[in-house]
């Protein structure tokens, strides 16, 4: 019963921020306060006293890989699959089809499954996911689509076409600053990203064989006490229900996209990956995991509207803890 009622918590966290905006003790935009908060204080400090506190064997790198490709592989197919659909469309597909929310919310549920070393591994598995949630996801939705960082599709008079106008430079001269731009938006999406330049520390920090000092282990420890509770109150706050049938049917495709990739994920990671049972057990659930939350982030910067993100967010997060609470009664481990 433990094993549920933890991502029944955190599902009610999200209708108490709801709820709060609702009846105007939230501001509209005052989810943006929570989100800096976040992402550049609360969930770095959560990475961190993860590994300060659970021994991360640097041999489990090879979930990492597994987990980058779960991430990396539906984007692929939701790029050539919508591509008659208009900009914005694919944009929201592509952002939101796609990564898994671990930190916020698959911890708290395989902690409550199998205890507090069941952490290490999902930390792992999230090192993959962060280089796409953190950043890859949103750099290659704004390259393959042709968006323009820091505009948002209405500023850049998005269209009915599947792509932004683009003409690609010719000559070499026009090439070779087109390639420095293009490499330093890259360079500042993953760099620029504090949880992601938190994992490539604590990474060095763990193959270099270093111990993070209990006093580090102590200042974090509130920061990932918080993390669920911050997050989850975010979606709440920045969550709308759908305002059109447009909506609806852009929700249900985000979770027409997600669950065929999940199960397919889970089964992969059950039936054919070469680790024990406990560790694919670990790896299962996260691949049933919901959006992420930083999609919410970059949907908020590319439409400039990340409500019906944060709806999705929600929708999948229940489906999610239903496929979760089915596994683990399933696997028996």
């Amino acid at each position: 019963m433990s094993a549920i009622l933890t991502p029944v918590g955190l599902l009610l966290i999200v209708l108490a921020g709801y709820l709060f905006k609702r009846f105007g003790l939230f501001g509209q935009k005052d989810y943006r306060v929570l989100q800096t908060a976040e992402f550049n204080i609360v969930l770095p400090g959560a990475i961190v006293y993860s590994f300060a506190t659970n021994p991360h064997d640097i041999s489990l790198l090879l979930i990492s890989v597994f987990a980058f490709l779960f991430a990396f592989i539906p984007i692929v197919f939701i790029f050539l699959a919508t591509r008659k659909r208009n900009v914005t469309d694919r944009a929201f597909l592509m952002l939101n089809g796609a990564g898994f929310n671990l930190g916020c919310f698959s911890f708290p549920v395989v902690q409550s499954f199998w205890g507090a070393g069941a952490v290490v591994p999902a930390a792992m598995f999230d090192i993959g996911n962060c280089v796409m949630v953190a950043a890859g996801t949103n750099v290659l939705t704004q390259q393959l689509l042709h968006i323009q960082p820091g505009k948002t599709l209405a500023e850049q008079h998005a269209g009915s076409a599947p792509t932004l106008p683009y003409e690609k430079p010719k000559d070499r001269d026009a090439k070779r600053p087109a390639r420095r731009a293009l490499l330093r938006t890259i360079g500042k999406s993953f760099f620029g990203s504090v949880p992601f330049d938190t994992y490539l520390l604590m990474i060095a920090l763990t193959v270099a064989n270093v111990k993070i000092p209990n006093w580090i282990a102590s200042m974090t420890q509130p920061l990932s006490g918080a993390n669920a509770l911050v997050s989850m109150l975010m979606v709440g706050m920045l969550m709308d229900l759908p305002q059109s049938k447009h909506d609806v049917k852009e929700v249900m495709a985000v979770i027409a996209w997600r669950i065929p990739f999940s199960v397919a994920f889970a089964l992969i990671s059950w039936f054919l990956l070469p680790f024990s049972a406990s560790i694919r057990a670990v790896m299962v659930i996260c691949a049933l995991s919901p959006i992420a939350i930083f999609s919410t982030l970059f949907t908020d910067k590319v439409l400039g509207n990340a409500k019906l993100a944060g709806f999705s967010l929600a929708i999948t997060a229940m489906i999610s803890l239903a496929m979760m609470t089915v596994a683990h009664a399933l696997m028996g481990v």
